[in-house]
């Protein structure tokens, strides 16, 4: 059977039809022929206005193209899972299927409805923030637009409520200079999807950076009890339940009053004992002059060595008995024969090393 084409199991030879049949092209029958360079020496006008043409519409289509990508990335409505537990298994039988990488996992579970929840927000803006670092080229393609929409739903959220505006800046900074390393590697196959719909989404991370800036905190207009109208003591009382000590900074600058009770070595010295061990703070002692110790300026030092402790209102569990991944508030199948005692807290740290085998 003559091959009609290029194919992995052809010997290379080319064949030509001809009257009497399929027969194979000889180097006499390529020497008759009259190559391109030839004709375009002959017809150097001719092809040049051909190629012209032909760049033109190139380019056309190549616009066309990029319109079109765009186009599809904002026409198409995103679809959320809602699912409140997953199956999570490291290995698949002919039985049952698990969900075994880190993409389908945050396909199904409901991460669209979490960012409602203030108890869940926090624990989502955190894995959103381990993702962009190092996880994003592991994702799929329909995991990776999941991201971007959950992304886009946490934005508009920070923007409509006016809360948590810092972390959100931080996650969208991380998320922009880990793509600007990957749109660089689009050929090395680590980013699914066209370059033009990750340019277009860079653009919209910078665009909602902008809008994050431009935010003005509108004034409260009760006009009952302050902050400041509280005696000291519930003022430090309040402080003490701050966890960021860039959050006591900012209050601080508030007004003179505030400013003294923030200096409170009592306060940043339980703030150091808060997220660090004791071994941790051994090894960045500082002493004043006076002889005291600086917990302020130990807990930004503190603070720039190692991370932070992490505590959520709400987190995934994982149940050790049937491998079912779920929110806490959320029942599971073996809840009734196992209500407790089989079910692990997973930090967002620990949510994506679960996939990592």
């Amino acid at each position: 059977m003559p091959f009609l084409g290029q194919d992995w199991r052809s010997p290379g030879q080319n064949w030509v039809k001809t009257d009497e049949g399929w027969k194979k092209r000889t180097a006499d029958d390529k020497n008759n022929n009259v190559s391109v360079e030839s004709f375009c020496k002959v017809n150097e006008p001719e092809c040049f206005n051909k190629e012209n043409l032909l760049l033109s519409l190139s380019y056309d289509m190549s616009a066309k193209k990029r319109k079109k990508d765009v186009m599809n990335n904002n026409s198409k409505v995103p679809y959320f899972h809602r699912e409140k537990w997953i199956y999570v298994h490291k290995g698949s039988t002919k039985e049952r299927h698990g969900y075994c990488t880190l993409g389908e996992a945050f396909n199904r579970l409901d991460f669209s409805s979490a960012i409602k929840d203030t108890r869940r927000f926090n624990y989502v803006v955190r894995l959103l923030e381990l993702i962009a670092k190092s996880q994003l080229p592991s994702l799929s393609g329909v995991a990776q637009k999941n991201y971007m929409n959950i992304l886009e739903r946490v934005v508009q959220k920070v923007l409509d409520d006016q809360l948590n505006v810092r972390p959100i800046k931080e996650l969208l900074q991380t998320l922009y200079v880990s793509l600007c390393g990957l749109v660089q590697d689009m050929g090395k196959s680590v980013l699914v999807g066209n370059i033009n719909i990750w340019v277009h989404r860079m653009e919209n991370i910078l665009q909602w950076q902008q809008q994050l800036d431009n935010i003005q905190i509108n004034r409260p207009t009760s006009t009952g009890m302050t902050l400041t109208d509280l005696p000291a003591g519930l003022q430090l009382n309040i402080m003490q339940r701050l966890t960021d000590g860039r959050d006591l900074v900012s209050l601080g600058q508030v007004c003179p009053e505030l400013g003294t009770l923030t200096e409170d070595r009592l306060l940043w010295k339980k703030l150091c004992q808060y997220h660090f061990t004791d071994r941790q703070i051994r090894k960045r002692l500082m002493v004043s002059e006076k002889g005291h110790l600086e917990w302020k300026k130990m807990y930004f030092k503190l603070s720039r060595c190692y991370p932070h402790r992490e505590q959520y209102s709400d987190t995934l569990h994982l149940c050790t008995h049937c491998h079912i991944l779920f929110w806490k508030d959320t029942n599971h199948p073996c809840t009734a024969n196992n209500p407790e005692g089989c079910t692990t807290s997973l930090s967002p740290q620990d949510f994506i090393n679960l996939f990592n085998f």
